[in-house]
């Protein structure tokens, strides 16, 4: 199709405004890191980055980083395991209720943070908590899993959707077991869709919130410090800092995850080819 220039120079624009919409936020946020006095008032008149050593040498900071990241890695691991199998379940094999499984695998993403979160607790607290299970760490972990499991499935299914499954069974007729068909087979078909995934859900746990205030009891990850900290005008500075080390941290696994995906069509769930039609 032949755009004139006017219609080019319109989506150029629109593109432009969408972008500018998005971002512009996270750059003020970005710039009052660099903010000298402790008051923020816009535009910005002195200019320095001891913020930086102050929230570095900040311990609670360091020790909410630290819940943070082995937050992240715990719901990451969890996800990986379940995601992949729940995946392979569905683009494998046929069977009654599949469709039903999809749908209710997908569904934690849509549900609102607070609802997750109240059903969360109440399960920990009036369930699990009898047989020991307390709220932190843990329960933080498990919280998370339960919606980064979805972008993990929508990754990996949507590799399996577009790899032929007679190499699978090409394995099984030359004596392979089922694990040694994984590991020699699928796995290598699967490891940068893994690896995207794996990515995006970090990113996920890493800056979640909601769900975190209702699972993490006397927990704090960043997101929560963040929160409890916003309103101390004093601290202030230090906020700023870190909410620009949290977008670094949640762009670059979202980045490397896009840049894995980009020859497969795979991106967070989405698909830019139509899925291999099945029997």
């Amino acid at each position: 199709m032949v755009e004139s220039r006017l219609t080019r120079l319109f989506l150029r624009l629109g593109a432009g405004v969408t972008l500018f919409f998005i971002y512009f936020p996270l750059f003020v946020i970005a710039l009052y890191a660099f903010n000298e006095k402790v008051t923020q008032r816009w535009p910005i008149e002195d200019w320095s980055t001891k913020w930086f050593s102050v929230a570095f040498h900040n311990e609670s900071v360091r020790e909410a980083l630290e819940h943070s990241v082995l937050a992240g890695l715990g719901a990451t691991a969890i996800a990986l395991v379940l995601g992949t199998l729940a995946s392979m379940a569905i683009a494998r094999h046929r069977f009654f209720g599949r469709e039903v499984m999809t749908f209710a695998v997908i569904l934690p993403i849509a549900l609102p943070g607070i609802v997750t979160g109240l059903a969360l607790q109440a399960t920990i607290k009036d369930v699990l908590s009898p047989l020991g299970v307390k709220f932190g760490l843990a329960t933080i972990v498990i919280g998370h899993a339960t919606f980064c499991v979805v972008v993990v499935y929508n990754n990996v299914l949507a590799r399996l959707r577009r790899t032929a499954g007679n190499l699978d069974e090409a394995s099984a007729d030359l004596g392979a077991d089922s694990w040694q068909t994984f590991r020699y087979v699928m796995f290598p078909q699967l490891r940068t869709a893994l690896l995207a995934g794996g990515l995006l859900a970090f990113a996920l746990s890493f800056d979640e919130i909601i769900v975190t205030i209702f699972t993490a009891g006397a927990i704090q990850t960043l997101p929560i410090w963040m929160y409890a900290t916003l309103f101390r005008p004093t601290e202030l500075p230090i906020v700023n800092v870190v909410a620009l080390f949290v977008i670094l941290v949640s762009v670059i696994p979202v980045y490397l995850a896009q840049r894995l995906a980009g020859g497969t069509g795979v991106a967070g769930g989405t698909t830019q080819r139509p899925a291999r039609r099945e029997p």
